[in-house]
């Protein structure tokens, strides 16, 4: 079979394809519903809420990047964790990794708990997980890395317990992609992915995917999203295509870069750690170095003050201050205040993320351009410094 560079554009063959037309790009079948016919004569699309051919080629793709029987396409990343947990029932707990994505706390602590799921968070860097799991238990579930700590949880380790107790291992594996790591191949059950991010690569559209490896698990997504309607459309399914073809080009070069300016960072008097899987000293350079063929793009680090925080905010110009991740674009991040603005405060002093700490989701630009940025950011010039300007 194909690497996994080759099965990034040409992982469908033809001849299962619903397009017959040779097209080298796959048509946006941009269309609501689909005519039969004849009674009891179907072109094997009906509504493009249920199914649309340009969703079930992405749909394909990221089944068959990350070694699931089937990925199901959603309108955004939170709408695929929201749909997942629709499969718990009033009662279930769910036992979760306490350094989390923002809004998949929101999400956890405000509607699922409204819904009766009742959510158990750990540091699974130190808690050990078996003494929470009851009768009542029905899965566990984390990101690797994690946003923004860039803590590397093992995955085949907490595998081993899932299948003792019977438990689904969810992984949400958005920040290295399918080209750098498969959880399901070291033990998970189902992977959740923000294609918004990498799979995307872009900035310019929304998706999420939810990956299974379990055929009544795939059966139970796909009725959730006829359901609920939160398919992803037509246009933005053939986005994701396009941006899955450079997906593995865009991961190298990316990563690449982060290489760089860690290295960077950790040579400046004013950025008191660096926190980046790729750098020996990380505490999960090993493992991740063992359960991935990469270490990703995505770095974060901590400065002096807030101040300083805030004057690197104010002065970056190549570097974009935004939310997101995973496009060519470099975009560095103010997690406190936009990824975990509605984290109890609390839970983020547990977690270390503090007014002092930024992310960075570095992008494919020039990695000398981009430290140039950073230097210009990190040293004022003399009318900003004496107050004229």
């Amino acid at each position: 079979m194909y690497e996994v560079e080759t099965k990034c554009i040409h992982l469908m063959n033809k001849d299962t394809s619903c397009d017959k037309s040779g097209a080298v790009s796959f048509p946006i079948y941009q269309t609501a519903t689909f005519a039969h016919e004849g009674f009891g004569r179907s072109t094997g699309y009906d509504y493009s809420r249920t199914q649309n051919p340009t969703r079930e080629q992405v749909e394909k793709i990221v089944a068959g990047l990350e070694g699931g029987i089937d990925a199901v396409a959603f309108s955004s990343g939170m709408a695929a964790i929201a749909a997942l947990m629709e499969i718990f029932s009033p009662g279930d707990e769910v036992i979760v990794d306490e350094d989390l994505y923002g809004g998949s706390t929101r999400l956890f602590s405000n509607i699922s708990e409204k819904n009766g799921i009742k959510i158990i968070s750990l540091d699974f860097k130190r808690d050990e997980i078996e003494p929470y799991i009851t009768k009542q238990t029905k899965a566990i579930y984390f990101e690797t890395p994690t946003n923004p700590m860039m803590h590397v949880i093992d995955i085949q380790k907490i595998s081993k317990i899932s299948k003792k107790y019977q438990l689904l291992l969810i992984v949400d594996n958005t920040f290295l992609s399918p080209y750098f790591q498969n959880p399901l191949k070291l033990g998970a059950d189902i992977v959740i992915h923000s294609g918004t991010k990498y799979l995307s690569g872009h900035n310019d559209t929304l998706a999420g995917f939810i990956v299974s490896l379990q055929p009544e698990i795939a059966e139970k997504i796909r009725y959730i999203i006829k359901t609920t309607g939160a398919g992803l459309a037509p246009f933005d399914s053939w986005l994701v295509l396009r941006g899955i073809k450079t997906l593995a080009i865009r991961m190298e070069r990316a990563q690449e870069n982060a290489f760089y300016l860690a290295d960077w960072l950790k040579s400046r008097p004013e950025v008191t750690r660096v926190i980046y899987p790729g750098l020996e000293e990380h505490l999960g350079h090993m493992l991740l170095k063992e359960q991935a063929k990469g270490f990703g793009a995505m770095l974060t680090f901590e400065v002096k003050s807030k101040a300083f925080a805030e004057q690197i905010l104010n002065r970056v110009k190549l570097i974009q201050f935004a939310e997101s991740l995973g496009g060519v674009e470099s975009l560095i991040t103010y997690p406190i205040t936009q990824t975990h603005a509605d984290v109890p405060p609390e839970a983020l002093e547990k977690s270390g993320i503090t007014d002092k700490v930024l992310r960075l989701s570095v992008g494919i630009e020039n990695a000398k351009d981009l430290i140039e940025d950073l230097q210009q950011a990190f040293v004022p010039d003399k009318e900003e410094i004496y107050g004229r300007k």
